[in-house]
């Protein structure tokens, strides 16, 4: 039964990140920079969780607390801002295309360290196909692919990031609560982001702006469900069904973000998109059986 609700709660989690880019739009367009709707969502996601979790503050040991440390960083700041400068110098397809690599960095990164999570040939196979898939989603017509060095290699270093996310959860999870890992994941987020603010661009978001109510509703849905409530159901997930066959969730986040887009944007949904979703969810069905 706990399998089936951590595959329900993966889901779940997906359905909600695959909306967030709309989120993300709106607030784009009111003026807010990504570095600053990432650090007011982690803030309020941080406050949210010290409220109800506060029994513990510091881990039982320094090799755990630099664990979590690990976790905010590669799950949340470091993550972030290569995503960000990765779409600077490559295309939103490339960029999309190459972070979707993190199911299968994940299953490689963690088959290393845990033998009891490698997948079996089948399970690669269809992880694969699932890729696929994931591709044909969202290129959703388009032929073209260029190729942008510096952009690319941010985009797959991305990956790489939520791969050993996933890694460092593993250390952590059943030995402390998803509440207190998920704050303390907060928490270092936001503090290994403040110094882009003091060297890069400081932060420059005015009270105006915050008090408009697309940006106050949209900060609330990335800062209360998309990060308190969707990185505490996908942290508990992870420890009831393994990072690897977790994490081979998110694939789904393109076909959810496909559909939002032409609900939501007007976008158009061709030929190759949805031959993307039936290719898609055929191997995500492969890659999460055992047999």
């Amino acid at each position: 039964m706990n399998k089936i609700h951590g595959h329900i709660a993966a889901i779940a989690v997906v359905c909600v990140w695959g909306t967030t880019f709309v989120s993300s739009k709106v607030l784009l367009g009111a003026g807010l920079m990504p570095a600053e709707i990432f650090l007011m969502r982690f803030v309020m996601a941080y406050l949210c969780l010290a409220c109800v979790s506060h029994r513990r503050w510091l881990t039982r040991s320094v090799t755990d607390e630099l664990t979590m440390m690990g976790l905010g960083v590669m799950g949340g700041s470091l993550y972030f801002m290569m995503e960000n400068m990765a779409l600077v110098y490559s295309t939103a397809a490339n960029v999309s295309i190459l972070v979707s690599t993190s199911p299968l960095l994940t299953a490689l990164l963690v088959s290393l360290f845990y033998k009891s999570e490698r997948m079996n040939g089948k399970q690669v196979l269809g992880s694969f196909v699932a890729f696929i898939g994931t591709v044909l989603v969202i290129l959703n017509g388009q032929l073209v692919l260029h190729l942008n060095p510096k952009g690319d290699v941010l985009a797959f270093a991305a990956a790489g990031t939520w791969a050993v996310y996933s890694l460092l959860m593993k250390r952590v999870m059943g030995r402390y609560q998803t509440d207190f890992i998920t704050r303390k994941v907060f928490g270092y987020g936001v503090l290994s982001i403040l110094p882009y603010f003091a060297l890069v661009h400081p932060m420059d978001v005015h009270l105006a702006q915050l008090m408009q109510p697309k940006v106050m509703l949209n900060l609330l849905f990335l800062g209360l469900i998309a990060s308190t409530c969707a990185y505490m159901a996908w942290n508990w997930a992870m420890q009831k069904l393994g990072a690897v066959k977790a994490t081979n969730y998110i694939y789904m986040q393109t076909i959810v973000t496909l559909i939002a887009g032409a609900v939501i944007l007007g976008e158009r949904i061709t030929v190759m998109g949805l031959c993307g979703m039936v290719i898609l969810i055929v191997g995500m069905v492969r890659a999460l059986k055992k047999g």
